[in-house]
């Protein structure tokens, strides 16, 4: 291959959350872990990052940008990075974006909190499908919003409940909907259908929808994403959140971009949204939309083949786990019932026990009991060490 996804980085000494702060994260300040192998010993496969080094036009991108020596307050003034983004959505979602409807953000965490903040207030609620990206009960928390769940149902592939889900939807209190397509941490993409009866529902109950679609370029080769308000041209209750931070690893560049078409939210997000964004971030995420397509598709076709090589051991080694290989991210959402008891840990328990670290479904805020997540996004070695690790502990108790 042109780049090389098989290099093993060493992130020792860089302040890498997937490295250094897997304790607090996923268990809380002062968590009374049993003895856990040495950092340089664990192999991380959580966080949702990459251990691939970033696009070359990246980088290439941040070193012309460090030719000039200041590095004061930055903002997207000017039409480059709109440009390359809109450029972008047409040419792979034929969805057509507007000027004066496109922010850049800190990241999509912070536009997360902002937009709860903006939409809601005391007393109402957020409505999300579970289980779900923890950030959005985060998000919902930090303004004292309750956060709604309609659990989705699992078959060969999720489906959702749309009896559960307008029930809840048509709460007078619930204000928004956090919209996860594709969808994390399962990684199915939504059928046009699907996102048309989620849309339907939600304007009927004058339900903002927040579509979080920071995954949608990490598709399996042959499929197709669709923008949810490409379906809905014209409807000012739709925000999209995108980011070049999951596709082009550079999610420590904070820079996320939000596509919000209701000028009333646009007045309120001006208000309320520290305008700053990092000269170098900025520079990046221009770089990578301009210029980034042929990684990322040397990047998918990688990717495809660690997730082929994860069901095909999954069948030969671990046969009673489930697992369906994703529509899109980097993700694998995998059943384990048939081997832990219910209420189990097997965060705390990989960690422990085979020294990998990954996110139990416990870390999704409901209806994810039993599952596993992990993030397949690292050199195939990398990957089959950690499958046998997890697969030798399972199998000897």
């Amino acid at each position: 291959m042109k780049f090389d996804f098989d290099r093993v980085p060493d992130r020792q000494g860089t302040n890498a959350l997937a490295l250094e702060g897997y304790r607090d994260y996923l268990f809380g300040e002062g968590a009374d872990l049993q003895r856990v192998a040495e950092p340089q010993d664990l192999i991380q496969l959580w966080v949702a990052d990459m251990q691939f080094a970033a696009a070359p036009c990246v980088i290439d991108a941040m070193r012309r940008r460090l030719d000039h020596p200041v590095f004061g307050y930055t903002a997207n003034f000017d039409d480059q990075l709109f440009d390359a983004f809109s450029d972008w959505a047409k040419a792979r979602y034929d969805w057509m974006v507007h000027r004066e409807s496109f922010f850049v953000s800190l990241g999509v965490i912070p536009a997360l909190y902002n937009l709860v903040d903006c939409l809601c207030g005391p007393g109402d609620k957020v409505l999300t499908l579970t289980p779900a990206y923890g950030f959005f009960k985060h998000a919902a928390s930090h303004s004292a919003t309750e956060i709604v769940s309609s659990p989705l149902q699992q078959n060969a592939r999720f489906q959702i409940d749309f009896e559960d889900f307008e029930t809840k939807a048509a709460d007078p209190a619930v204000k928004l909907f956090f919209l996860c397509h594709p969808h994390n941490p399962t990684g199915q993409e939504w059928s046009e259908q699907d996102l048309r009866r989620m849309g339907e529902i939600c304007f009927r109950y004058d339900v903002t929808i927040v579509s979080d679609e920071v995954h949608c370029d990490l598709l399996r080769i042959g499929k197709h994403h669709t923008p949810l308000a490409r379906l809905f041209p014209g409807e000012d209750r739709i925000v999209t959140c995108m980011a070049p931070s999951k596709t082009f690893n550079i999610a420590g560049l904070m820079t996320g971009v939000v596509v919000i078409e209701s000028e009333n939210l646009r007045r309120k997000w001006r208000q309320r949204t520290y305008p700053f964004v990092s000269p170098l971030g900025l520079a990046a995420a221009t770089a990578a939309y301009r210029d980034g397509a042929e990684w990322l598709e040397h990047l998918r076709t990688y990717l495809d083949g660690n997730f082929a090589l994860l069901k095909e051991f999954l069948e030969t080694n671990l046969p009673q786990a489930s697992f369906h290989i994703p529509d899109a991210t980097y993700l694998a959402w995998i059943d384990m019932r048939s081997y832990f008891p219910a209420g189990m840990n097997l965060t705390r328990y990989f960690l422990e026990k085979s020294g990998v670290i990954l996110e139990g479904g416990e870390m999704f805020i409901d209806n994810g009991g039993g599952h596993i997540r992990l993030n397949i996004a690292c050199p195939r070695n990398v990957l089959l060490c950690a499958l046998k690790q997890m697969a030798s502990v399972i199998n000897s108790t």
